[in-house]
This record gives C-alpha cells, structure tokens and sequence, in this order.
C-alpha cells in the first residue's frame, strides 16, 4: 500500500478503515486516541519508510509491540503509530542456546519456541505483554533471580535510528548504544530483533501461597522478609494483599522455576512463620506459570498503577503496606490490590556500570493498581493507587521505569530522575544526543537530548 511515495509491504490503516480500531486499542482502556496513520510493518523496510514518512509529516511517532504500557504511548493522538504486531517471529538456535526476537513478539511466543528444547530466558509475568517493551525498559520475570533481567539477557539488537538507518547493537558493536539499550526504553530507535541468550531451565516450577488476615500479619511478613533474604536462586518471593469477604488478605509465597522437589524443601519455613486461614501448593508446568497472571477481560478494563523500588523493608513499611493507603483494615474493599516481588540474586551481580538499567540493590518491588470499567470512577480509584504508593514512598529508593505513569512524566519529568541514578541519565543523555537529537522518539519515558 502507498502514501505519497511511500510503499509498504504490510498494511497502511486510516481512521476508518477495517481495522484501524481494533490496531489503536491498547491495554489500557483509558487510552482512546486516534492516529492519523498507523504502520502495520511486515518487516524493517516497512519500519524504516515509516519512520521517514513521519518525520517528512512532522508527525509524532508511537511505537507499538504488545501495547501494554500504562500510559499508551504507543497511540500517538494524530500522529503515526508504527505496529510491530506483524513483526511476531521468534527463532530459536537450541545448539547455541540463542533465541532470535522479533520487534513485536509477545511472551508468551518466546516462551512457547523456547521451551520446546527446555529451553527459557527471563520474560515477564504475563504472556501478551511485548517483548519489546519489558525488555528495554529492564524486564524482570521469574528467571531474573537465576539469570539476570531480561536486558541482561541480550546478546544483540537490531534498531532503526530517526535517521532510518538500521545498526546493530552488542558488546563489540556500537557499544554505547548496546548500553543504553539495555534498560534506557525506547529513547533511541525503533528495536525490530533482540538476540537473547538462553538457558536449560526444564519445564517444572511449583508455587506456594500462604493466605493471612491482615491483621494477623505484620509478624507473618516479618519472617517471609527474613527468609526471602537466604533463600535460593530459584525462588522468587511474592507477596500480595487484597480484599476478601470478611476482611483484607494477605497472601505470602514463592514461585520456585526448577525441580518442585527441591523447592518443597522451603515449605517447612514457610508453615513455621504462621497458622495460615488457607493455604496452596502446586506445580504449574513453566508455560502454565507464565500464563496465569495474564488479565481476563483483555483490554476491556481501565487501569492505573504506582511503584515503587525498596531496598529494605521494616516494619513500619510492612504496616503501610497492609494499609494500602487506607487509614484502617476496616476501610472499603475499593482499594488498590498491592503487591512485592523479590529481586536480588542475579540482578545484583551484574555491576551497576553495565548497563542503563539501574537499583539493582533493590530488595522488593512494590506495586499497587487497579482496573476498572466505568470512567466515572476514574477518580477514585487513581486517587486510591495514588494513596497507596504514597503510602510506601518514605521507604522508597527509586522505580521501575516500564512502572512510570503518564503523571509522574510530566513537569519536568520527576520519574525519569527516580528511574535513574544521576550518572546514568548523564550517560543516556549522551546516548540520546548521538542517536535522536531531535528527540523524533519522545513518546517513552523520556531522555532528553543535550540542548
């Protein structure tokens, strides 16, 4: 299809035709903007004569892999969307240990191609989430605690420049950007293949959840903190409060991705840390795990989040987070469901200098969100998400950038500055200088260029 001089191998979509609508819908159903133009790229040709097309418009640009970021910049309101959806190839070299990723690849796909060798590499917790974007922000899934984040994991990637150049990214190959990329988002070009190294994980996990009455426990997670501290590799330590019938739940747990045997190993210091009101013990294959966070209701519901980095977790922390911002546990059962998930391990080996990605001495991620279907209560329950991450910001150390929120990007973007330890952005910066002067990539979580 054509535009002006422009030919595309995929489908070119206007408002109005077949599809257009369904391609501009994103996970957030708060996120209702119309593109002028939309891209769907069948390959990096495709993806180079749109990024020239848009800067020949003046056109913003978005770029779409699973279109699960929070804030939906991949719908740029009147401008051009570039979608990799087509771009969904994984190919995977079981000798070498290699995985081979197209730009718009979701999961779920890499998951599926890799472990038919046994095979697997860190990626996410939700299979329709996109490659593309969990892994330039960081990427943390129920791996990273063996094998490091899923930046950690790339081998090389393949990237359009604004210029509509593509290079090549590794070690050895524009070094500076194989940094930046690791970690930095979509601040530099648009990613069409990541090379990810693999690793022999088996295909068995076993996940073990303790639930408790929130007023039963502080001591409860007192323990579970302490014990997630000398835990194995394989473990990765989960703990999630929301609300039930008759009051707010804590549940606390581990997913172990190995042999379930040896992760039943941790069981008795689980039981030891309380007289649980319910309790579960099962042994997901590693593709049932990976799956079964993925969201009902697609992208039907409207959605907001807040987060958070904690390097420790006292008690005074553990309180607020049974709170979850309310000022009691008899407050209403509209509030956020809030969650931690331990890192460590192999995160924390990987020397700060490496790569864009930054807190690696974080103990717990916290998060806290919501979804919701009727826009009247949009309000409510941001303001309620909002409560709850103030609630845990006094024991704060920094964030999840793929965690930010189109608020805290804004005025002088105060969530970029928490994402990054000050060397760092001195250092983006000067990679986005080198590679997007014009910022033409700005609808991210933004580096700006030098001036």
């Amino acid at each position: 299809m054509t535009t002006t001089a422009t030919r595309f191998d995929g489908r070119l979509l206007t408002p109005g035709d077949a599809g257009y609508d369904t391609a501009r819908t994103v996970w957030n159903a708060m996120v209702d903007r119309r593109p002028r133009m939309i891209v769907r790229a069948a390959g990096v040709p495709d993806v180079v004569a749109a990024v020239r097309l848009a800067r020949e418009l003046d056109l913003e640009i978005g770029v779409r892999c699973g279109g699960h970021n929070v804030a939906g910049f991949a719908v740029p309101d009147g401008g051009l969307m570039i979608d990799l959806t087509l771009m969904g190839g994984v190919r995977i070299d079981p000798v070498r240990r290699r995985a081979r990723v197209q730009g718009g690849a979701l999961l779920g796909a890499l998951d599926r191609a890799s472990q038919a060798y046994g095979l697997a590499t860190t990626a996410g917790n939700v299979s329709h989430t996109g490659v593309g974007g969990l892994t330039l922000g960081g990427g943390m899934g129920w791996l990273a605690r063996q094998y490091g984040l899923a930046c950690d994991n790339v081998v090389s990637y393949t990237m359009v420049t604004a210029e509509g150049d593509v290079v090549t990214a590794s070690r050895s190959e524009n070094p500076d950007l194989f940094w930046g990329l690791r970690g930095g988002g979509g601040n530099f070009g648009v990613v069409t293949e990541f090379e990810f190294q693999l690793h022999r994980v088996g295909t068995r996990t076993l996940v073990a959840e303790f639930d408790f009455r929130a007023e039963d426990a502080v001591p409860v997670i007192e323990g579970w903190r302490d014990l997630n501290a000398v835990a194995p590799r394989q473990a990765t330590f989960t703990a999630d409060v929301g609300s039930g019938p008759a009051g707010p739940i804590a549940t606390l747990g581990f997913v172990w991705v190995g042999d379930p045997d040896e992760g039943r190993r941790l069981l008795p210091a689980m039981r030891a840390l309380g007289r649980p009101v319910a309790s579960r013990v099962t042994t997901p294959s590693y593709l049932e795990l990976q799956r079964r966070d993925d969201s009902i209701g697609g992208h039907a519901y409207r959605r907001y989040s807040k987060a958070h980095y904690l390097r420790s977790f006292p008690t005074a922390a553990i309180e607020a987070f049974l709170l979850r911002g309310a000022a009691d546990l008899s407050a209403s059962q509209d509030l956020p469901g809030v969650g931690l998930q331990a890192h460590g391990g192999a995160i924390a080996d990987v020397p700060e200098a490496d790569a864009a990605f930054g807190h690696r001495g974080t103990m717990f991620e916290f998060g806290a969100g919501c979804r919701w279907s009727d826009p009247a209560e949009d309000d409510a329950r941001m303001g309620a998400a909002r409560a709850a991450g103030a609630s845990l910001e006094p024991y704060a150390s920094g964030v999840y950038v793929n965690s930010l929120t189109a608020d805290e990007l804004a005025d002088g973007q105060p969530g970029v500055r928490r994402a990054y330890p000050a060397a760092k952005l001195a250092r983006l910066t000067a990679v986005k200088t080198a590679y997007d002067p014009a910022n033409v990539f700005h609808l991210n979580q933004n580096i700006l260029p030098a001036s």
